[in-house]
């Protein structure tokens, strides 16, 4: 149990549960699939992306997924949203490394359409939630058949977390290749995706409890979750099956997960519907949003020092981890009020 006193009235017992997203920045395998455009990360490559460089991917990404808040849960991540994964034996490999076999992890994935071969998954911890059905949403691009490209799915997963129902969506929306303006339809095609969805699930249940998590190519104030999305970076702003963004203030104050261009941006978000924001009720409710940035994966030399360490430094293995910090949230769930005197 965690012992939590702070924006409370009275000192409570809370069981606590932690939901991240994490961009795994080009996790692919070692073996060539003739389908999908991998050439760049096999042994012969430019990068010699071997079984060396893959396992130590591994050991990096792992650690930092078993960090990521155990100060709140000994457990740590309940559930945890990924993005540039090559197929479920990245995956694999990944939940069953020397860091995580013990949380005993599994996943939900489904590979996607990206010419890249990137897809999104999810990660969970079956101690706390069991997923009831799951399907991968296809997100159809603007522009004519020669301007049309394909992108990554946006995975929809529905589960039980804790005896809670949460609807959970992981998005991996279209780059800004090409400029932030000019791509900018494509963006709002994946958010108009995942706000579709949402938005039938609100109509049954209006009290629905909904997370939105992914590396949107985009910042808490674009118009893509303001305006499509139509999230609010303010509590008393939501409304009865609206979306809160509680990363619109780290924004704001120059807090970003990933740096261009000695700019931070934050693309790397997770929202949630009205109905996590509750204190009072019997499920589980928002406390906190957190960066996850330890000295160990920021980089501390050269000309992206400051930036997050990222896997490759051109085409030369950098030991890194990647070029996005990921993101959590903590959940309480209150469990028994104390005794007073």
């Amino acid at each position: 149990m965690l012992s939590v006193s702070a924006s409370y009235a009275q000192k409570a017992s809370y069981k606590p549960a932690v939901i991240g997203f994490y961009n795994l920045e080009n996790f692919y395998d070692t073996i060539n699939n003739p389908s999908v455009n991998d050439e760049e990360f096999l042994p012969n490559s430019d990068r010699h992306y071997n079984t060396r460089v893959y396992f130590d991917k591994i050991s990096r990404l792992s650690r930092v997924i078993s960090e990521m808040g155990t100060n709140y849960n000994p457990d740590g991540l309940a559930i945890l949203g990924v993005a540039e994964i090559e197929n479920d034996t990245v995956l694999t490999d990944l939940v069953h490394s020397k860091n995580l076999k013990d949380r005993n992890l599994k996943f939900v994935h489904y590979n996607s359409p990206d010419v890249r071969g990137v897809d999104v998954g999810l990660l969970y911890n079956p101690k706390y939630f069991t997923p009831l059905f799951s399907e991968p949403l296809f997100v159809k691009l603007p522009g004519g058949a020669k301007d049309s490209y394909f992108t990554r799915d946006v995975l929809y997963v529905k589960g039980l977390l804790d005896g809670d129902t949460v609807h959970v969506f992981v998005n991996h929306w279209p780059s800004r290749v090409g400029g932030e303006e000019r791509s900018m339809p494509g963006r709002a095609a994946a958010a108009g995706v995942a706000k579709h969805a949402i938005d039938s699930i609100m109509a049954i249940n209006p009290d629905s409890k909904v997370a939105l998590m992914g590396d949107l190519n985009d910042d808490p104030i674009s118009p893509s979750v303001t305006k499509v999305i139509g999230a609010k970076g303010k509590i008393k702003d939501v409304a009865r099956s609206g979306m809160y963004n509680p990363w619109v203030d780290f924004y704001k104050n120059g807090i970003g997960t990933l740096a261009y261009q000695d700019a931070w941006g934050l693309f790397d978000q997770i929202m949630l519907s009205q109905a996590w924001l509750d204190k009072n009720q019997k499920g589980y409710h928002y406390y906190k949003a957190f960066i996850f940035n330890p000295e160990y994966m920021v980089q501390q030399t050269g000309k992206y020092r400051g930036y997050p360490k990222r896997t490759w430094d051109g085409t030369i293995y950098n030991y890194g981890y990647s070029d996005h910090f990921p993101t959590y949230i903590v959940t309480l769930k209150k469990v028994d009020t104390a005794k007073t005197n």
